[in-house]
């Protein structure tokens, strides 16, 4: 057992941090509003600390999930950030969807403080994080990935090192990418479907059945349909990674012209007031 800090207790944050509590590990937590590092403590043992830094001082691993790149610094290089407290031979996890130029940043960070790190983004939403049943993509080098490999899994079916610092961040743009035209196809099926007078629910069952088959029609489809929105990765969270990927698609000239247009869709539903329904809310604006 490890004993390890956990930064970020968010949606996703909050109970991967409680399947480390649960397979028996050593946790201490780090959140910027205090009440909910000492709801977690109250909830599953454990300690909480009053800084990033505190939180990581003698630590094996240290994980992280926050918002974003400014986040992300502020709780590792800033004043009171992790690599303050970190000792010589640990390794920090981060969890955060962030831009593979943050990951590089902080790899060469950490390398300096003589701190192993990996960038791990997961994708799986909220209650892959509720039930452990995480993807993981992770960026950096094999030995570093195989001393926390065994740990990962305390919340997440499937751990893979996709390559060097940032492959992980850039491997969750894929994912993203993939995520966004699905949903607008499947909004517009929907759509059709309704349109056509079909019972949408009979139509879904029997054509994911088939090639169209998704995770995004087995678990939101039939919600579309009836218009609930009430799920736990919000608009303005795919926003900012689709920014991130449009970033980087600029950076390596990929093109991504179908992406573009449903970033610009899903502006449509934040400007409707939709910024923290689900992003299968995107059918919204088909009506």
């Amino acid at each position: 057992m490890s004993k390890v800090g956990f930064l970020g207790l968010g949606v996703m944050g909050y109970p991967m941090a409680r399947h480390l509590a649960r397979r028996g590990h050593s946790v201490t937590v780090y959140n910027r509003t205090s009440a909910k590092a000492k709801k977690w403590v109250e909830d599953n043992g454990g300690n909480a600390a009053e800084t990033p830094a505190e939180a990581s001082r003698d630590q094996d691993i240290v994980f992280c999930c926050v918002g974003n790149d400014d986040d992300l610094r502020q709780v590792t290089i800033g004043e009171s950030g992790a690599f303050h407290g970190m000792r010589k031979g640990a390794i920090f996890v981060d969890h955060t969807t962030a831009s593979a130029e943050v990951a590089c940043e902080l790899f060469a960070a950490a390398d300096a403080n003589g701190v192993g790190f990996i960038d791990a983004p997961v994708s799986g939403g909220q209650a892959g994080a509720e039930n452990g049943t995480l993807t993981v993509m992770c960026g950096g080098d094999q030995q570093t990935f195989n001393a926390v490999s065994g740990v990962i899994p305390a919340y997440a079916r499937s751990v893979r090192l996709i390559g060097s610092a940032g492959s992980g961040q850039l491997a969750k743009m894929v994912n993203q990418i993939c995520i966004a035209g699905l949903v607008q196809g499947l909004s517009e099926g929907v759509h059709f479907a309704q349109k056509a007078g079909l019972d949408v629910e009979a139509v879904l069952e029997v054509i994911s059945k088939g090639a169209a088959g998704s995770w995004q029609m087995e678990n939101r489809g039939k919600t579309m349909s009836e218009g609930r929105f009430d799920f736990g990765f919000a608009v303005d969270w795919m926003r900012k990674d689709l920014s991130m990927c449009l970033t980087e698609s600029r950076r390596n000239g990929a093109s991504l012209p179908v992406t573009s247009l449903v970033d610009q869709f899903y502006a449509d539903v934040q400007k409707a007031g939709g910024g923290r329904w689900d992003t299968s809310s995107l059918i919204t604006r088909l009506r």
